[in-house]
């Protein structure tokens, strides 16, 4: 069943509503080599508290392995089991519909390479090879020769699938360009439109959930694009943690297919009741903060009182605007995003 379009209220800490977090990792749990402020501390209390945790990333170029080292080291402890890749995503498309021992040509990195291997599917590097498929996924190492071998593979009729289509990729220096501005250039080469295995399709969290047998997951992502939309698309609820790419301005003026049904600072939320906006006389109130949309432009207020938990002086202001935007967005009202403005800083 499809979750509620709106913010949803859980009266008890996330960690104990649902049984799993699929849990992104640029934005969420590290930003490059860094880890973000707190996760650790929050993913290991809402392990204690009974929730299990899988990783789950669009980025294809890392084996599992490599991926849970990195997070075992930023004092996140994750063994290989506990990682899911758009690359293990790509390659399990690959083999619904190939028969074993098919030529794929990868362009990627060591992690698509070995999750195509896996799957009973040979990997080659040449057009003239005459694979079956071409699936890409990013690596820094891709350059202008591999695209040019997909490129005459999927001109000459090889199926073209890609991990992933995020345009932009976190790093400490800022956004570089991601593994969907490398699709890009075969797809305009050829004309032809890859299917995609990452998120935002559902399938990258399905095959996360079926591994670990859950009933009830939770999508937790800083990107409204992928992981919010991945979210809505699988029907899961979702939260967004205010701490990587996609801001607290974009979560109010999201379009309904992204929108999350939590938001939090950090992944401490994950540990605390959410309190879901209600409408009073005009106004959409959340602990100490209102919000409510006129003359198509959002309008906000201070109010005495103030949710429990984490640092719901600034979040609840975003759950109040992101209420009121939604309201008016849903009944066909116009808003000015000029209006917006700033909701303060990233909170986290």
């Amino acid at each position: 069943m499809p979750v509620g379009p709106g913010l949803l209220s859980c009266e008890v800490p996330l960690a104990e509503r649902y049984d799993l977090a699929l849990v992104d990792l640029d934005g969420v749990a590290y930003r490059g080599r860094k880890p973000i402020p707190h996760a650790a501390e929050g993913l290991s209390d809402a392990r204690l508290a009974g929730m299990d945790v899988v990783f789950v990333t669009n980025n294809a170029s890392r084996e599992p392995e490599s991926v849970a080292h990195q997070l075992t080291e930023l004092e996140i402890p994750c063994s290989p089991r506990d990682v899911m890749t758009a690359a293990q995503a790509a390659a399990t498309l690959l083999a619904e519909r190939l028969d074993p021992g098919s030529r794929v040509l990868v362009v990627g990195g060591p992690g698509l390479r070995t999750a195509v291997g896996a799957v009973g599917l040979v990997v080659v590097d040449s057009a003239e090879e005459l694979p079956a498929a071409v699936v890409q996924g990013y690596s820094a190492d891709v350059g202008w020769r591999q695209l040019a071998e997909a490129a005459y593979a999927v001109e000459a009729g090889a199926w073209f699938v890609a991990s992933n289509l995020d345009r932009t990729l976190p790093t400490e220096r800022g956004f570089a360009p991601g593994n969907g501005a490398l699709v890009s250039a075969v797809q305009t080469a050829t004309g032809v439109e890859p299917v995609s295995a990452g998120k935002p399709e559902p399938t990258l969290y399905q095959l996360a959930a079926r591994r670990r047998g859950a009933s009830n997951p939770l999508v937790v992502g800083d990107r409204l694009d992928t992981d919010l939309a991945g979210a809505r698309a699988a029907g899961w609820a979702g939260l967004h943690v205010l701490t990587g790419v996609s801001t607290a301005r974009d979560a109010v003026l999201a379009r309904p297919a992204e929108r999350p049904s939590y938001l939090g600072a950090d992944l401490r939320s994950l540990l605390v009741p959410h309190v879901a906006p209600h409408e009073d006389a005009g106004w959409w109130v959340c602990g100490g903060a209102a919000a409510r949309v006129v003359g198509a432009r959002l309008e906000l207020d201070e109010r005495s009182g103030s949710s429990p938990g984490e640092r719901r002086d600034e979040v609840d202001r975003v759950r109040a605007a992101c209420a009121a935007a939604w309201d008016a967005s849903d009944h066909g009202e116009t808003l000015d995003p000029d209006s917006v403005g700033a909701l303060g800083p990233r909170a986290g």
